[in-house]
């Protein structure tokens, strides 16, 4: 189908829309004519004050129905409205929230802490640096230990007898 025709189709679409749009509005008003015609016949102005007082007290009772009417209405509406949101969250909760699988993250302990606390706060998770620096004391063997070591060989040569004889 070529783009001109498209074209013309669409407008024509939108014509025969815009003349059925035109068609219910002239419904519509004259179906409003018809149910002020019937329930509402114009009052006849003509007589004296007090049978326009009458009048004027009659037009006051039917607002006042109608208001009541109108209120009674509104108040069933919320209350439907309210049941309906009620029910729709006890779905959600008897359904449940499923939890998405956890994906891998690659994170360094200071990255993570640093986007949970916000870019405010400084956090250094380094826990060797927060060690106490502890020196090593160096053990000095004693000398005298070292300079007799021909006493320590006839030691060891003496143990050395004792397992050849037994």
């Amino acid at each position: 189908m070529t783009s001109s025709r498209k074209h013309h189709l669409k407008s024509l679409m939108l014509q025969i829309a815009a003349g059925m749009i035109e068609q219910e509005k002239k419904e519509l008003k004259a179906v409003k004519e018809a149910y002020m015609a019937e329930n509402c016949p114009a009052p006849s102005l003509s007589g004296d004050q007090a049978a326009l007082m009458e009048i004027c007290k009659k037009i006051h009772q039917a607002i006042d129905k109608i208001d009541e009417a109108r209120y009674d209405a509104e108040a069933k509406v919320q209350k439907a409205d309210k049941e309906i949101e009620d029910l729709k969250l006890k779905v959600i909760e008897l359904a449940g929230v499923k939890k998405p699988a956890l994906k891998k993250v690659r994170m360094s302990a200071d990255a993570m802490l640093q986007a949970l606390l916000g870019g405010k706060h400084k956090v250094n998770m380094d826990l060797r640096a927060n060690l106490k620096q502890v020196k090593k004391e160096v053990k000095e063997e004693p000398t005298e230990a070292v300079g007799d070591w021909r006493k320590n060989i006839e030691d060891k040569a003496d143990r050395k007898k004792m397992f050849e004889t037994s």
